[in-house]
């Protein structure tokens, strides 16, 4: 008689099964409903084929396609589908890899040339083979067995996957129908159960992320549940297309990006910096306001310094190599905090010269995997919006509170909302990243989390985020394209002051060591800038609008006073642009609207004859015939209050 196990099931109760009952039969005896629904099994935190068997006591969850975790072994089996149809469609085709990803799959192939003509093609000859409803065997083979498999079969990187496992590493194979893959698992049954997908995209990528090895073509593609899941993913996509910054960076003519100058490497131009500079003044103006002391310190330093700082030896590989200068050796800087440090260490400081809050909008150079980069989102030389506030101890929480509070208040004027706080720790496991000290990471994570508890702000716990040196909040935003970004930072320092030899004198008489709080708001310019083109998609809001009028006639006879409007109104401090072209009306109109103009002034006999002009609103429309003054005030009002009412 077979050994009985004891199963925890999901609910809380218990059952027994012999050893060798597979996860089938298991769902199969809690409920007929169930056992049609279940994909996969999960148990004691590991997830399953539907036909493996138990073989030992443990909590045992059964998952459909109502889990994440089961629409990823969706995702998986279906990768295989796919795979199945190409070596169908395209016989001579060599097989990668083929990993689920966030909503969907890829599989990377070779000796083939794939086009998007073969997209569709390809989606056909998947749909047959769902249809078909081929079974999903697993079998296990020796390391010998499995290199003379798919050596026999031409499949090099297969062989070289296999050549690369650890020693005890059990190796496994799925066949389905004639297609047969290397894999771990888990799979869905049957490919009968695979649901609604879409083929994408075609790309390159290189073998194992090596830009030495060979180029191979990818095919990703997305997979869901239902097809109303389906819609609603591909409808995103489409709007974040419509939202890319690249797009309507380049559109709008706000950057540009040349071979000539260098990968990721942007030009700014006139209206995007114009863009940049708003912000600029915007961010400093208000933290000088705070009590912020801005800086200007140097885009390159002595490597020594970042030796000191920990950046050498934890951050090395994304640096630009030494240059040697007369007889020193310079680096670009990554970051500014070294720098920060120095100003700091310049003078002698008091206990009452604490909080010092150094800012700067600090350039630094990185260097990016070229396939990384991405427009202004990715790139190599950023800027800033950097500040270090040097505190002792007993200020820690009020600082921290102060940046916080700072940080809602620009989120609020950018009209920012959908973002959450997230706690960003150590993997205590992890020996290299972080700097080995137990005591400082316990002090330092307790008092963050116990500031936001004292401020009543919801948080999430991220292991393994914070920075080398210490913890951090994040502040997380959604992209166009829903997914999180760190926006916003606040990370807690006791090692720099410490590696720097950081002091004041203290009311004791006696040499401190203060606290560093480094803080971006805004993040990098580059960053935050094609944040704010997806978010509003490209149509700024009027304070932050490189042009927030532009002025047109409906003849040439017009000219001399729409260009007095003109004139009236850009000495009032407003962007305005008069578009004195020979075009007609409608073809300026639909102009100023495609480039997102937050309003069109246009100006004919009556408005001549009555000083005044004709308003759109971009999104809205007509809002009727004003006075110069009364519109000058109406866009002055908007500015000043930070109005975000302009329509995408």
């Amino acid at each position: 008689m077979a050994e009985q196990l004891k199963i925890r099931l999901k609910d809380g109760s218990e059952r027994e099964y012999p050893a060798g009952t597979t996860f089938k039969e298991i769902a199969a005896s809690i409920s007929r409903s169930l056992a049609k629904e279940a994909v996969a099994a999960k148990l004691n935190g590991k997830v399953l084929d539907l036909m493996r068997t138990i073989e030992e006591d443990g909590d045992l969850e059964l998952l459909t396609l109502k889990e994440a975790e089961g629409v990823d072994v969706m995702r998986h089996t279906a990768a295989h589908v796919m795979a199945q149809a190409v070596s169908r469609l395209y016989p001579g085709v060599k097989f990668a890899i083929g990993p689920v990803i966030e909503n969907g799959f890829y599989y990377d192939f070779a000796d083939h040339t794939f086009t998007p003509e073969d997209l569709p093609k390809i989606e056909a000859e998947m749909k047959k083979i769902i249809k078909e409803n081929l079974p999903l065997e697993r079998e296990v083979l020796s390391r010998d067995e499995a290199i003379k498999f798919f050596a026999e079969r031409e499949d090099r990187f297969k062989v070289e996957l296999i050549q690369d496992l650890p020693e005890d590493e059990v190796i496994t194979i799925y066949r389905q129908g004639e297609f047969v893959d290397l894999c771990r698992g888990p799979h869905l049954p049957s490919t009968g159960k695979v649901k609604a997908f879409k083929l994408m995209n075609i790309s390159g990528a290189y073998w194992r992320g090596d830009s030495d090895r060979e180029m191979l073509t990818r095919i990703y593609a997305v997979a869901f549940n239902k097809k109303e899941e389906l819609d609603a993913h591909l409808k995103l996509l489409e709007e974040a297309k419509q939202r890319d910054h690249r797009k309507l960076g380049k559109e709008l003519g706000l950057f540009t990006l040349s071979k000539d100058v260098g990968q990721g490497l942007p030009i700014w131009l006139p209206k995007g910096a114009k863009i940049r500079r708003i912000i600029e003044r915007y961010i400093v103006d208000l933290e000088e306001r705070l009590g912020y002391e801005h800086v200007y310190t140097p885009h390159l330093a002595n490597v020594d310094l970042y030796k000191t700082s920990g950046h050498w030896e934890h951050y090395k590989e994304d640096m630009y190599p030494v240059m040697k200068i007369d007889q020193e050796e310079l680096v670009l800087r990554p970051m500014n905090c070294p720098h920060h440090m120095m100003v700091y260490k310049s003078r002698l400081h008091s206990y009452r010269d604490l909080p010092i809050r150094i800012a700067e909008l600090g350039m630094m150079h990185r260097y990016e995997m070229s396939g990384a980069l991405a427009g202004l989102q990715r790139v190599r030389v950023m800027t800033l919006n950097d500040a270090h506030i040097f505190c002792r101890p007993d200020q820690i929480k009020e600082e921290f509170t102060r940046v916080v509070r700072l940080i809602e208040q620009v989120y609020k004027d950018f009209g920012i909302t959908d973002y959450y706080h997230r706690l960003s720790f150590r993997d205590p496991e992890d020996k290299e990243k972080y700097i080995q000290n137990d005591e400082m990471w316990e002090l330092a994570q307790g008092m963050l989390k116990e500031t936001m508890d004292d401020m009543g702000l919801d948080y999430v716990i991220a292991p393994g985020e914070a920075a080398f040196y210490g913890p951090k909040l994040d502040v997380q935003v959604k992209t166009a394209l829903g997914k999180d970004e760190t926006l916003s930072t606040v990370q807690l320092d006791f090692q720099l002051p410490m590696r720097f030899e950081l002091e004041y004198m203290g009311e004791d008489g006696k040499m401190h060591r203060p606290v560093v709080l480094h803080r971006g708001i805004v993040g990098t310019m580059e960053r935050f800038v094609a944040f704010l083109i997806e978010q509003y998609k490209g149509a700024f809001p009027a304070w932050l609008a490189p042009v927030q009028a532009r002025v047109l006639t409906v003849s040439k006879v017009f000219d001399t006073y729409a260009q007095e409007v003109a004139d009236v109104l850009t000495r009032a401090g407003l962007r305005v642009e008069f578009d004195n072209s020979d075009e007609k009306l409608g073809y300026k109109i639909r102009k100023s609207q495609t480039e997102k103009i937050p309003y069109t002034l246009v100006i004919g006999e009556k408005e001549q004859a009555s000083r005044s002009v004709a308003v759109r609103r971009y999104g809205e429309g007509d809002l009727g015939v004003m006075t110069v003054d009364a519109f000058a005030n109406l866009l002055k009002e908007e500015v000043g209050n930070k109005g975000l009412l302009v329509k995408n």
